[in-house]
């Protein structure tokens, strides 16, 4: 029972390191990301809200069209 539950825990701490260096370049290479037209930020005296709902939806459309393109080749 044990096992299993470390391999749970390595595999979501490779997932959670993946995403954070994905996170780090799409930062360094796509400055604009996170900045498109549709993102809502709102910036009160005491309160700062941010939503990149644009930008959410543009990744989720990228990634939706990759991983497509994955099952595709793998499933031949």
């Amino acid at each position: 029972m044990m096992v299993y539950f470390a391999r749970i825990l390595i595999i979501i701490g490779m997932t959670l390191l993946i995403a954070g260096g994905v996170i780090l370049l799409a930062v360094r290479y796509f400055p604009w990301l996170g900045n498109l037209p549709g993102d809502i930020r709102y910036e009160g005296e005491n309160f700062k809200l941010y939503f990149p709902l644009a930008t959410m939806i543009l990744l989720s459309i990228l990634a939706t069209v990759i991983l497509n393109i994955v099952v595709r080749i793998f499933n031949r």
